[in-house]
């Protein structure tokens, strides 16, 4: 039986779903890249919380959140589709988007991605970025604790966000709906 020939996209995708990373490491596909990286520290941890707390608690409708869920989205060109784990993702209960996910899941019914740079902050701040948009995902949420500052991005379209607000840390951010408060960000000094 003859078999059609695989395109290096599709060679890249199998070697990256075969892709065994050390512990604590987390391996994603991104724009055509693979791109490992290590174990984040305290300090990258201690954000994620700080939001989390946040968010459970004061947003208008209850929220799920998933730290380092795989999400499948949509590719640029002849790439294979890109494999993003963000360090969170928000989605309403009421959708209860993890249950029977499989690992790698669609982002349909995702509110927002959060993101904390740490040892390749340029992949949160364009490559990710990009893939977050394309995936149609309402809000991304980027804290770039080397610039000292906080950035929601909204308004998805194609390869980009359309609106962003940056703020620097000490200044709230207004999360818009399905959210509907004002994130705080003192304690990230």
């Amino acid at each position: 039986m003859a078999h059609e020939p695989l395109s290096q996209a599709d060679v890249l995708l199998e070697g990256f779903l075969a892709l065994e990373t050390p512990e604590g490491f987390r391996a994603e596909l991104i724009e055509g890249e693979i791109v490992v990286t290590p174990p984040p520290d305290g300090d990258h941890e201690d954000c994620i919380g700080l939001i989390v707390t946040q968010v459970i608690r004061g947003s208008r409708t209850d929220m799920q959140f998933s730290g380092n869920k795989g999400l499948r989205l949509r590719s640029g060109g002849a790439c294979p589709k890109n494999h993003a784990i963000p360090d969170g993702t928000f989605a309403p209960t009421a959708l209860r988007l993890y249950r029977g996910a499989d690992p790698w899941m669609p982002c349909d019914g995702v509110a927002m991605v959060l993101e904390v740079t740490s040892s390749k902050p340029r992949a949160d701040r364009e490559a990710k970025r990009r893939c977050y948009a394309r995936g149609g995902i309402p809000l991304y949420l980027l804290v770039d604790r080397e610039a000292s500052s906080i950035t929601l991005f909204s308004d998805p379209e194609k390869d980009e966000y359309r609106e962003h607000c940056t703020r620097p840390f000490g200044k709230p951010v207004a999360l818009p709906e399905p959210f509907a408060f004002d994130l705080d960000t003192g304690d990230f000094l």
